[in-house]
This record gives structure tokens, C-alpha cells and sequence, in this order.
């Protein structure tokens, strides 16, 4: 997750060991870190290499440095399941946070071979493209690019643009229930633009995921595209039936 850094230096390897053991729960939301001298001593580096790190993961929001107090892991962080039913809205829930999608922008255009290729579609056939920010409370989770075919979906952004939800949305317009095709998972460093909406720095990684959802029947309903806030957000990918 910290590739856009120099491989070869200290303080970003301690940043990145710090950053995952705070994703994998050996330092807990809230909690404090060891002192520096400590951190030192397990990393086998210098304090001012540990002052490095910590400064690094204090502008990526990961950490909180409180003068006179210590450092602390920020209370925000968050694990997402992606399965054959992914709900991010359940995954939510089981956090105590409610999610909702706001609508950046929406508007039909022809199929690129690639959208036209996810979706089982023609090129240049019809697609509604909307673009939707991801968020729970005050934090931003994603932003994503999402296609769904035309006609079938026609006035979907609207209905998200009221309830919030694509399943909802979906299930207003006779997709009561779908299913994760597949999903494709990598690390990506994320354009000036999807990082202002991350309200995170272009050189933090993104984790995107590219993903095809399909209806009971087998049809693709969408295509989509998403940038998650890969300090901030987890993903773990579940084998549902």
C-alpha cells in the first residue's frame, strides 16, 4: 500500500508496517501508540526515523499526534465485505454506521467496448453512467463510476439521488435481488480529482475495485468502477454460496 514511496527508505517502511498493523487490529481505533523510543527499538531505526513515520501517517489521517500525550490511532477505520451479495450497507450497520451514495453526476451515453463487453451489450448501445461518492457520517469511503444498460434502467440516478441506495433504487425498478459476477481488486494511485473527493493525497494509494452485478437470471445489470479510501477502508472478500 506504500509503493509511491522510496523503497528504500526507512521512515516509509515503518509507516507502512505502523499502517498495517493498525488495519489488521494490533492497534485498535483510539488506542495510543508506543512511544517513539520503543517503536525505535522494534524496528531497529533511530527516534527521528519513528518522528518521520508518524508524521507521514498523521497526514494521511491514519494517526493523531497529541502534544504532551502521544499518538493515537484515529477512531475511523473500517472493513467491508465484498461476496456474491455485497451490501456495503449491511457492512455498515454491523459497524453502527449508516451509509448513504450521493450522486455527482449522471447522464446516458454509448457503451465503450469495454462497459459494452461487462455488460453483455453492443458497443455504442445505450448506458446510464453515473457517478457516486460513498460516504458514512462525515467520512468519504469511495467514489465510483457506475454503467447500467439502457433502457432497462432508465431514472435510476434519480431514485438514488432520493433513497441513497443502489439497491434500493435497483428494487424500485423489478431488481428485487442480484448477485456479484466477479470483482477485480488492485492497488492504484488515484488521479488528482478522485483524490480530492478521498480527501486523501495523490500519493496514497487507492484501493479500486472493478466489478460486474448480475440479476437472478444471469443478467449483467451493472458495471462499475470504485476507489476506496485505501487508509481508511479494508476489503475482505467473503465466499458466499
Amino acid at each position: 500500500m506504500h509503493g509511491a514511496l522510496p523503497r528504500g527508505c526507512a521512515w516509509s517502511r515503518v509507516a507502512g508496517a505502523v499502517a498495517r498493523n493498525i488495519r489488521a487490529g494490533t492497534y485498535s481505533p483510539g488506542t495510543r501508540l508506543p512511544a517513539a523510543s520503543a517503536l525505535a527499538v522494534r524496528f531497529g531505526v533511530n527516534r527521528h526515523t519513528v518522528r518521520r513515520a508518524i508524521a507521514e501517517l498523521a497526514a494521511r489521517g491514519i494517526v493523531r499526534v497529541v502534544q504532551g500525550s502521544g499518538t493515537y490511532v484515529q477512531e475511523f477505520a473500517l472493513e467491508l465485505m465484498l461476496g456474491r451479495r455485497t451490501r456495503q450497507s449491511m457492512s455498515l450497520k454491523q459497524a453502527g454506521l449508516r451509509g448513504r451514495l450521493r450522486v455527482l453526476d449522471a447522464l446516458p451515453m454509448c457503451a465503450s467496448v469495454q462497459v459494452a463487453r461487462a455488460l453483455g451489450m453492443s458497443p455504442k448501445q445505450l448506458v446510464l453512467r453515473v457517478q457516486t461518492l460513498g460516504v458514512a457520517g462525515r467520512h468519504v469511503l469511495h467514489v465510483s463510476e457506475r454503467f447500467f444498460p439502457l433502457p432497462r434502467f432508465a431514472g435510476l440516478d434519480q431514485r438514488v439521488r432520493t433513497c441513497g441506495s443502489i439497491t434500493q433504487a435497483l428494487a424500485e425498478l423489478g431488481v428485487t435481488d442480484y448477485v456479484r459476477r466477479d470483482s477485480h481488486i488492485s492497488a492504484a494511485l488515484p488521479s488528482e480529482h478522485i483524490a480530492v473527493l478521498l480527501r486523501q493525497a495523490v500519493r496514497c494509494p487507492t484501493l479500486r475495485v472493478e466489478s460486474v452485478n448480475e440479476d437472478l437470471a444471469h443478467r449483467p445489470i451493472e458495471y462499475a468502477v470504485a476507489y476506496f479510501a485505501g487508509e481508511r477502508v479494508g476489503l475482505r472478500v467473503r465466499a458466499d454460496e
